[in-house]
């Protein structure tokens, strides 16, 4: 299997100004191959376009500095727009998996900037990586690579951090586990209850949210193309990374403890793109990273050998007692823990679902759709006046 491992560098002011140019010509390519594509009746093929936008157009006075940078990554950008291309047309066909792809956008100058060298652009020497044109760079290496690289992504995020991401192929690693399975109920307030009684808090990002709230204010105010206003923009990206930083080293520590413990790990498939519409907690809800643990614990599960199943969103995991499989029904969320009145259990909202879907995941489901309603279940606070 396939994986990426990035590192960080920092390069030299003369580095910067190739890379700059480089990247410059990476996305000048992709805007011109993709105003053919628009243009077209019928889109182009990727070598019809390298054609045009690269071999004719070094011919050309308007587009003569694009023989100044290696033309490895000026090819991949224009590969890059072709998948980008199949994957919308896949994903509107029906063909493609997940939330719909959209229609490949222009690049601006002041995104995250990109571009990927494949073998015979870029080569290892030694503790530093040879780029074309470039020179070599030396990454801060925080782990070995555990096999050759079949290419090296540069990246410039929007607060002007240089990465390399390198494409390699790592091998299964098969360890035994402590538990047979886990089920995990994901929250906002605790970010994730085990079934077996554990709970994950996730960091608090409300000093940092709130600056970036603040310096979003005063770069609403600022004229356009401005000196202080690409300053402040700056600032936020900065602030937004360090956000972005703390969410997934916590996400990374809990995905890799939670794989190397259990052999099944199950979670609940929720609606993220719905909940996010609630005005009120789509913040709060956009800040967790559901969706990247799930991903994080999906491929870790892959790495390691371990089984990973997402149970349907419609399962009634918040409505049903985990221990005798009544089903109370819905249950308001300022109630966060229940008194069964058939078995006459204390239940905890989050860990009672997080049991329940470590059953459903397992196959061992209570009977309790053929349960009918006898009684009413109360909150924990109301079982006196019961």
């Amino acid at each position: 299997m396939k994986a990426r491992y990035r590192y960080r560098f920092y390069p030299t002011s003369q580095q910067q100004q190739s890379l700059a140019q480089l990247f410059g010509c990476v996305r000048v390519v992709w805007n011109d191959a993709l105003a053919i594509c628009k243009q077209s009746d019928k889109k182009p093929s990727s070598t019809d376009l390298q054609k045009i936008v690269i071999t004719q157009a070094k011919n050309t006075e308007e587009r003569a500095w694009l023989g100044d940078v290696s033309c490895v990554p000026l090819q991949q950008s224009v590969a890059d727009l072709d998948i980008a291309f199949k994957n919308f047309f896949n994903s509107c066909k029906g063909k493609r998996k997940g939330r719909k792809v959209g229609y490949p956008k222009f690049k601006k100058r002041t995104n995250s900037q990109s571009a990927r060298f494949r073998v015979g652009g870029f080569s290892l020497k030694g503790r530093g990586v040879y780029l074309a044109k470039i020179g070599i760079v030396k990454p801060i290496w925080s782990r070995e690579l555990p096999s050759e690289p079949s290419s090296v992504t540069v990246i410039k995020d929007c607060a002007n951090r240089y990465f390399l991401s390198f494409v390699v192929e790592v091998q299964p690693v098969q360890v035994e586990a402590k538990n047979p399975s886990i089920g995990i109920d994901l929250g906002i307030k605790t970010f994730a209850v085990m079934s077996n009684g554990e709970k994950a808090e996730s960091p608090s990002y409300r000093k940092l949210d709130r600056k970036v709230r603040k310096l979003q204010r005063k770069l609403a105010r600022q004229p356009k193309d401005s000196k202080r206003r690409n300053t402040t923009r700056i600032k936020i990206a900065k602030f937004h990374n360090r956000i972005a930083d703390t969410r997934k080293d916590f996400l990374h520590k809990l995905s890799t403890k939670i794989v190397n413990e259990n052999q099944v790990i199950v979670l609940e498939d929720l609606n993220v793109s719905g909940m996010v519409k609630n005005r009120k907690l789509s913040r709060a809800i956009s800040q967790q990273g559901w969706y990247e643990f799930r991903t994080l614990c999906e491929a870790k599960s892959e790495k390691h050998g371990r089984e990973f199943q997402v149970i349907s969103r419609w399962e009634p995991t918040s409505q049903v007692c985990s221990d005798c499989g009544f089903k109370w029904g819905k249950i308001d969320l300022s109630i966060r823990s229940v008194l069964c009145l058939n078995c006459n259990t204390e239940q905890d909202r989050d860990e009672n679902a997080a049991r329940n879907i470590e059953k459903v995941g397992m196959g061992n489901r209570h009977d309790s759709k053929c349960t009918q309603r006898r009684s009413k279940t109360t909150s924990v606070a109301s079982v006196c006046e019961a």
